[in-house]
């Protein structure tokens, strides 16, 4: 895979890599990448990740930018993971989104060209490593701010040690009842002012975030996100004449993975590069899609040629059957995302057999650290032994449980098979 990294690098206190094997009989990462192995022959519990899948949602999420005239930053607090990061950026990413200070630092070090911290930046030895980034390299990097307080800290940090360049902002506008950003159109607008007043500091645009304000895909949902989007346009309007002639161009940014088309309709219109104006998306679960919120809620199921279908399945081992219709799996909490929806069950791969069946009426109705608990319909035939598949809801919780997923070639086919392994980075 272009850009992986290897995962041998990551020192083990003790033990393999969970999912792969333990020696003498095991699989390395590197021997797993030498002889592309049967899925089934890893232990469990694992997460697998489709490579197919993966190509194919970016290659959607290129077009489907490109169709609808805006650009794309996608968030990489989905995956941190630098091969994931790089296809994105190969498929024409404007550079990569990233949620903490931290993940701005690893951005940092794995050589992000353009990076945007959709947060305040406010801890002083962030802010120095930010100031010496700006002296010592040609990252681009933006950052929001949503308060006064967040502006003079900035300045006052960054002024100890001026850079050649500035720190590009983005003035924050949220609405009552979001997450962060300034809550009223006054407020940003000094905010702003006070962006503009710093010497170390450039006023790049405007930012914000929908995906807090609904959680649905309906008709009021819609109008809401609509509505806080058209504000924000507003807000640009405002501060138009005041950006900075340093920054490369003016940002505009909204979206999340829920509801970048309205995002588009909105505020696409502002998008002309050429002339200096970005309209920028941060969507990120895009790039592994899932079995569960965002499968209920992708703008692309609202309409549209283009579809996302989900990378990561979990595989997990019946270890108990203690009671008719009750079976416990090896997998958890720990393993397992479970804050947007439980695991669904998809099959079960019968111990011995290659090949994943159904198992009609299965479904998970609890979870504890390392147990799943799957509730069966009567007659089933599964046994100890036997591997479910499941389906996840929430890559951003799936990813950040693996310092290794196994990439594999096509969960569809027959037997699929191991061909790399995707390493994370969540400290």
């Amino acid at each position: 895979m272009t850009g992986a990294i290897d995962p041998m690098a990551h020192p083990l206190a003790s033990g393999p890599l969970k999912a792969f094997p333990p020696a003498p009989a095991g699989i390395t990462p590197e021997a797993l990448r030498a002889t592309q192995p049967p899925l089934d022959s890893l232990t469990t519990p694992l997460v697998s990740v489709d490579q197919g899948a993966i190509r194919d949602n970016i290659e959607a999420m290129r077009g489907w930018c490109e169709s609808a005239g805006v650009g794309l930053a996608p968030h990489g607090k989905t995956t941190m993971s630098r091969a994931l990061w790089l296809q994105q950026l190969e498929a024409g990413a404007w550079g990569i989104t990233v949620a903490t200070p931290w993940q701005l630092s690893v951005a940092l070090g794995w050589g992000i060209p353009r990076i945007m911290l959709a947060n305040a930046l406010v801890q002083p030895a962030y802010l120095r490593l930010v100031g010496t980034a700006l002296r010592e390299t040609n990252t681009r990097i933006v950052v929001w701010a949503d308060s006064l307080r967040a502006v003079e800290i900035m300045d006052t940090v960054l002024r100890t040690e001026p850079a050649v360049r500035p720190l590009e902002v983005l003035v924050e506008l949220g609405q009552h009842g979001g997450r962060t950003g300034a809550r009223t159109h006054e407020e940003a607008v000094e905010i702003a002012s006070a962006v503009s007043a710093s010497s170390v500091l450039a006023l790049a645009g405007v930012a914000g975030y929908e995906g807090a304000l609904a959680h649905h895909g309906d008709a009021a949902s819609l109008t809401i996100i609509r509505d806080y989007l058209t504000r924000l346009a507003g807000l640009d309007d405002a501060l138009r004449d005041s950006y900075d002639p340093r920054i490369d161009s003016a940002i505009v940014t909204a979206g999340g993975s829920a509801y970048f088309d309205v995002v588009a309709e909105v505020l696409a219109a502002r998008h002309a590069p050429a002339e200096g104006r970005e309209v920028l998306l941060r969507s990120g679960a895009y790039i592994s899609h899932d079995d569960g919120f965002y499968r209920g809620i992708t703008p692309l199921g609202r309409g549209g040629s283009r579809e996302f279908r989900s990378a990561i399945h979990g595989w997990s081992t019946v270890v108990s059957r203690p009671e008719p219709g009750l079976a416990l799996l090896d997998g958890g909490k720990r393993d397992f995302p479970f804050d947007e929806g439980l695991p669904e069950v998809q099959g079960v791969r019968h111990l011995g057999s290659e090949r994943v069946e159904e198992l009609p009426g299965a479904r998970v109705t609890a979870m504890n650290d390392q147990h799943t608990f799957v509730e069966l319909a009567a007659g089933s035939e599964i046994s100890v032994g036997d591997v479910v598949r499941l389906g996840l809801s929430h890559p951003c919780t799936t990813f950040d449980k693996w310092r290794a997923l196994v990439l594999i070639d096509d969960v569809r086919a027959e037997r699929p098979r191991a061909v790399d392994v995707i390493t994370t980075e969540f400290g």
